[in-house]
């Protein structure tokens, strides 16, 4: 179903996306970036909050590192600071896990307990993978509408135009 490659392009392209949306979404004032939009979680902070909670359990579920901080209430969520200085480190983890999969990583069942329903599941692994890209790429989207409307210049978000260069930190 997908491989290592698969991962390790997501990740890239996980890291190319943050890196401009959060430059983007920096230059705007506290007010802009907490001004409910409209969006499933309201505004941009409280958007990328989510995202970055939800990146954050799949990432450990996988790697077996440390999760979230905090529960799924991101109603008040990752402060702005917090979510600056953590993102690229968050992006650099995830790229580490994909580079260091291979194809058994994506075989099989995997199971888990959800906080959030209360509840045992259990997946195709690479199912659960794929949740945690297409995730991303869902409320980046959201963010992207939301800078838009707000004015800010935005980049290029299909995959084709994704540069060859990795960003710096990773």
């Amino acid at each position: 179903m997908i491989s290592p490659d698969y991962a390790r392009y997501m990740a890239r392209y996980n890291a190319w996306q943050n890196q401009w949306m959060y430059q983007a979404a920096d230059g705007l004032t506290e007010a802009r970036r907490e001004q409910d939009q409209g969006g499933f979680w309201g505004g941009i902070r409280t958007t990328l909050s989510h995202l970055f909670w939800g990146d954050t359990i799949w990432i450990s579920r996988f790697d077996g590192g440390p999760g979230p901080t905090m529960a799924m209430d991101t109603s008040r969520g990752y402060d702005w600071p917090t979510l600056m200085a953590q993102r690229p480190q968050l992006d650099a983890r995830i790229a580490a896990w994909a580079w260091s999969t291979d194809d058994s990583d994506f075989a099989g069942d995997f199971s888990w307990f959800s906080d959030a329903m209360q509840r045992d599941f259990t997946m195709p692994k690479a199912v659960c993978v794929m949740q945690l890209f297409n995730h991303q790429t869902h409320h980046r989207g959201q963010v992207h509408q939301m800078l838009t409307s707000l004015g800010v210049k935005t980049t290029d978000t299909d995959l084709p135009f994704m540069p060859d260069e990795v960003p710096e930190w990773l």
